[in-house]
Order: structure tokens, then sequence, then C-alpha cells
């Protein structure tokens, strides 16, 4: 099963989404306004443009981070 956290809505109706695929592979769905959908892998959305979508993205995994501090666990 797909899981999905929306990043992002602007004022003019577009979606922006995180979703996990149950291969554990990620990326980056937009839905446009009027009614388009594009999958933007990880590396091309984070590489793209500045806007507000993807610092949403850069926030939310900042949240990751904070929540495991360095020497929580065994991996580095």
């Amino acid at each position: 099963m797909k899981k999905a956290r929306k990043l992002y809505e602007s004022p003019g109706g577009d979606r922006w989404y995180l979703i996990r695929e149950p291969s554990g592979g990620l990326f980056v769905r937009h839905e446009s306004s009027g009614g388009g959908i594009e999958h933007v892998e990880i590396g091309a959305f984070l590489s793209g443009g500045d806007g507000p979508e993807k610092q949403a993205l850069i926030d939310l995994i900042g949240t990751a981070v904070e929540e495991h501090p360095v020497g929580s666990d065994t991996q580095s």
C-alpha cells in the first residue's frame, strides 16, 4: 500500500504529496488545480527550482533529523 503525506497546497489549488511505495521508493506527486498529475523523483524535485513546496519537503526532512539525534542508534 502506498503511503502519502501532503507537503503543500498552493493558494491556486495545486497540491504536492510525498509518496512512499511499498518497495520503499519515494517520489513527489504534484496534482495541478487543472487536474493534471505528475510524479517527480525526489532528487529531481530537490534539484529543481525554489518554491514553497520544495521548502515544505526540506522542512519535513529536517523534522526526521530532529526526531533521531546522532548517536541514538547504531547506524551512522
